[in-house]
């Protein structure tokens, strides 16, 4: 008998582990694959080539979990990028994006004069709209339709708003309405620099840059920080599974119990309360409590007896809109990609940096509308990362991998198409391998071996449902007391007992290890009565 058993060994079901287990109460960590981790995990996928199988990158972890669950001391150490990001954009032009205000307005002159002007007010605009965001993402939503205290969480957060000035309030506004393309347009006027501020817009969010709501997963993308830099990024040693192994031994140092290779079957509900759960080999692990790090759409269409919910209820659960519309590539290099636009094959800065194909919004458009209509676009958003130049422990010497990660193919195909098919992955992969040889054409000649992954395999090996990466789009009506349905923001689920700590819970997706840490707080409030 534990106090808490949870569903999913990713990050943030470690993280909640770790908290939960250094509050005194007993826990049990019940993952179905055989390593720790979830889709933040580091493997083998070409002999003597290791990389991050699904996630990628290093920003929003936050500093809070690092410092609280002592992840440098178990092992954790997190590289800067040497730039932040490398748009080629055709033979001869590129737009490298630095770290520095200085080097950044003078990239941007490159393209526009007044947009480099403009830029340290637009810079400043996010700085403090990310603040407000930071201070959100580690608070508890207010429950609609909920009791008093609801109603005072409530107003805390509303004063935190008006204490904004008006125009403050307004970019807000503007960021949680708003198209990425409505609200880039009144700051600049070049293309290549809208679309390189537009790309955050469109991560993991199957939609254009024109769809509303993009605005607020540019913002979304922008409150992390790495090593106490605000707006850095970074590269975890050994890949993202060195993050998920540290917050094992951290979890398991707190008392924690992890057991893997024990897929769950079903939540076991008696008396209309959650108490435990039945795994598919029949055993029964009963708990006083059960906190689920699957997505909440998942979580309600396969482990939860429809008769334990209100059916209108369910029906909100398993009708929660998912689909990132991403399919991840990892691929074996004999030499690094020599770009047209900045030659050479020796590491250089631009190679560390993430390096994004989406030259403009329009290019953005087009690949968003081909998905939709095809299933997957003919010319791809690219985002390509070479973590190898970082770490060297990743390839063998002289050699690299890279993470391609797409947007946009369609969770679903059409027309007797399937992902099932063998075929249709190859064949999109080819016309990803194609989109990034286009820039660098020493690209494909250069690929010793590859892991093709579609939204249906992230769905089967990682539980994400369409491949969504976020647990649930970052849509306006799936966001703070929305998400992941209204009435059900402050991480307990409509079954007494039952909770909700991955990213289908607020503040949503991203290796930020927030949610866990938030739903720990609730469950340790309700368990241990700590207010």
């Amino acid at each position: 008998m534990y106090d808490v058993a949870i569903i999913g060994g990713g990050h943030n079901g470690l993280t909640a582990a770790a908290y939960l287990s250094r509050a005194g109460l007993s826990v049990v960590v019940l993952e179905k694959n055989a390593v720790a981790g979830g889709a933040a995990l580091t493997e083998e996928f070409h002999p003597g080539f290791r990389n991050s199988v699904a996630s990628y990158t290093v920003s929003l972890l936050d500093p809070g979990v690092i410092r609280d669950l002592h992840l440098d001391d178990h092992g954790l150490k997190i590289i800067e990028r040497p730039a932040a990001n490398f748009m080629p954009i055709d033979r001869g032009k590129a737009f490298f994006w630095p770290y520095g205000m200085a080097a950044k307005q003078a990239e941007i002159a490159k393209f526009s004069v007044r947009d480099a002007e403009q830029y340290p007010r637009y810079d400043a605009a996010l700085d403090r709209a990310a603040a407000v965001l930071r201070d959100l993402t580690k608070k508890t939503p207010p429950n609609a339709g909920g009791g008093w205290l609801d109603v005072l969480k409530g107003a805390g957060i509303g004063r935190r708003m008006l204490g904004l000035s008006l125009d403050d309030q307004r970019v807000l506004t503007d960021l949680f309405t708003k198209s990425a393309a409505d609200f880039l347009d009144p700051w600049f006027e070049n293309e290549h620099v809208k679309a390189l501020f537009a790309f955050d817009g469109i991560v993991g969010s199957f939609a254009a840059p024109s769809t509303s709501g993009t605005a607020y997963v540019l913002l979304h993308h922008c409150f992390g920080e790495v090593n106490g830099k605000p707006g850095v990024w970074g590269h975890a040693v050994g890949g993202m599974g060195a993050i998920t192994q540290a917050m094992a031994r951290a979890a398991e140092k707190a008392g924690a119990e992890i057991r893997l290779d024990v897929p769950v079957a079903r939540v076991v509900v008696e008396n209309a309360r959650a108490v435990g759960v039945e795994l598919k080999s029949g055993e029964i692990v009963r708990a006083r409590a059960v906190a689920a790090n699957v997505g909440p759409k998942l979580l309600f269409r396969d482990l939860i007896d429809e008769k334990d919910v209100d059916p209108p209820l369910y029906r909100r659960f398993t009708n929660i809109k998912t689909g990132s519309g991403t399919f991840r590539m990892n691929v074996a290099l004999s030499e690094l990609p020599n770009f047209t636009s900045r030659p050479g094959s020796k590491p250089g800065a631009h190679h560390g940096a993430g390096i994004v194909i989406a030259p403009t919004i329009a290019y953005m458009e087009r690949a968003y509308l081909d998905a939709k209509r095809d299933g997957w676009s003919h010319e791809p958003i690219v985002e390509m990362l070479i973590p190898s130049v970082l770490d060297e422990s990743l390839a063998p010497k002289s050699q690299h991998v890279a993470s391609l990660f797409v947007q946009h193919v369609a969770p679903k195909l059409t027309g007797g198409r399937s992902w099932d098919d063998e075929r249709e992955k190859e064949r999109f992969a080819d016309v990803v391998i194609e989109t990034v040889t286009k820039h660098a054409p020493n690209f494909r000649s250069s690929i010793l071996g590859r892991q093709v992954l579609s939204p249906l395999d992230l769905e089967m090996r990682f539980g994400l449902v369409d491949g969504d990466i976020f647990h649930g789009q970052l849509s306006l009506d799936q966001l703070f007391s929305m998400r992941p349905v209204l009435g059900h923001a402050d991480y307990r689920m409509p079954i007494s007992g039952l909770y909700l700590c991955g990213s289908g819970a607020h503040p949503g997706g991203g290796v930020t290890g927030l949610p866990g840490r938030n739903a720990a707080r609730e469950i340790v409030r309700d368990l241990k009565g700590w207010f």
